[in-house]
């Protein structure tokens, strides 16, 4: 995500890269990839994660459609896998969703 993000923008790219102990972990083999987003409300928007490339590197996306970004304030988003192995998080990042005319 780069620039100010408004009320109802959509084709917003927030790209999650996941690390463990500060080396990228490739995830690739995980069955379920998301990003996690909390509303300024508090309600959660869990929504499906795509591949940047071929997940080695650690990075995954979500592009925001209609309906996603639909309050002003401040939001946190979080990566979510699981793996046959387990489920990890990452860390928490937070953003500010900006009012428009």
């Amino acid at each position: 995500m780069a620039g100010t993000v408004h009320v109802d923008d959509i084709g917003t790219v927030f790209e999650a890269t996941i690390l463990d102990g500060g080396s990228a972990l490739n995830i690739a083999a995980a069955t379920t990839r998301q990003l996690w987003f909390r509303r300024p409300d508090g309600q959660v928007l869990k929504k499906t994660a795509t591949l940047t490339a071929t997940g080695v590197d650690g990075r995954m996306q979500y592009t925001t459609v209609s309906g996603d970004l639909s309050h002003a304030g401040k939001w946190s988003w979080q990566g979510y896998l699981v793996f046959s192995t387990g489920t990890w998080y990452s860390d928490i990042q937070t953003f500010d969703v900006a009012r428009h005319l």
